[in-house]
């Protein structure tokens, strides 16, 4: 079983490591041609913008309109209580996860500011959006929010129910990109570097979280099993008998 963890999270670091280094190349177009649409992403806006019955357009507005506000925190906030084994642990998990997500989000507002890219036309928006387009807010925080609700139900839940939980949820993050494309208030290039983004954010977290049980688990001299907290060593040993004392040497 500890190899099989062990692999999960050195294939977890790996998927890590290569979105954060996707992400980086499509950062860098994104720069190097100053905001302008990459290949692709006027073919896509294009298509969106001539297939819009109002039957999509309310459903793409209904989907899109989750992956903000207060529903990625009442998730979030779900999913570390379901990371908890009791109450004392749920009150580290939830805020833990909080944490996850907003500096993610953090994250993601210094990018978009650093890059300061321009949406597409607003005269082909269908729904409200504000401030820059890369990488897209909405696909990033609802990225965020399924890889915690994953990691979550995976650590707690039978495994049917975990597998059954993380499809539906990134299905649903992904629904919530592909609708800001549909929406026509983002390029398809600002949805990709959100997932890309968000994965990269989540890995780095779970690399951090495991260094430092390693760490507690080694200066606390045990090894914590998956899911639970360190412990300290108890230092309530039975005192030690006391020696033997030596003979009295005979009289003269």
């Amino acid at each position: 079983m500890s190899g099989t963890r062990r692999a999960v999270r050195s294939g977890t670091v790996r998927a890590g490591l290569l979105c954060a280094a996707l992400f980086a190349c499509l950062a860098v177009l994104v720069g190097v041609r100053h905001g302008t649409p990459l290949p692709g992403d006027g073919a896509l806006h294009t298509w969106a913008v001539g297939h819009r019955p109002p039957v999509a357009q309310a459903l793409a507005r209904g989907i899109t309109a989750t992956g903000s506000g207060i529903w990625p925190y009442l998730i979030v906030a779900v999913a570390g209580m379901i990371a908890g084994r009791d109450a004392r642990e749920r009150l580290r998990t939830v805020p833990c996860a909080l944490a996850v997500l907003l500096a993610g989000q953090l994250v993601r507002d210094a990018v978009m500011e650093s890059f300061a890219r321009p949406r597409p036309n607003p005269a082909d928006w269908v729904a409200y959006a504000s401030g820059y387009s890369f990488p897209s807010g909405h696909t990033t925080t609802s990225a965020l929010t399924a890889g915690l609700l994953c990691w979550a139900v995976t650590r707690r839940s039978r495994p049917d129910l975990a597998r059954t939980t993380c499809v539906l949820a990134v299905c649903w993050a992904a629904a919530v990109g592909a609708t800001r494309v549909y929406l026509g208030v983002h390029w398809a290039s600002d949805v990709l570097g959100g997932w890309l983004l968000a994965v990269s954010w989540l890995a780095l977290c779970g690399w951090g979280l495991t260094r430092w049980r390693q760490r507690t688990a080694g200066d606390s001299g045990t090894a914590p099993r998956d899911g639970e907290p360190t412990r300290a060593p108890s230092t309530s040993a039975r005192p030690s008998p006391d020696p033997p004392s030596a003979p009295a040497p005979p009289e003269s």
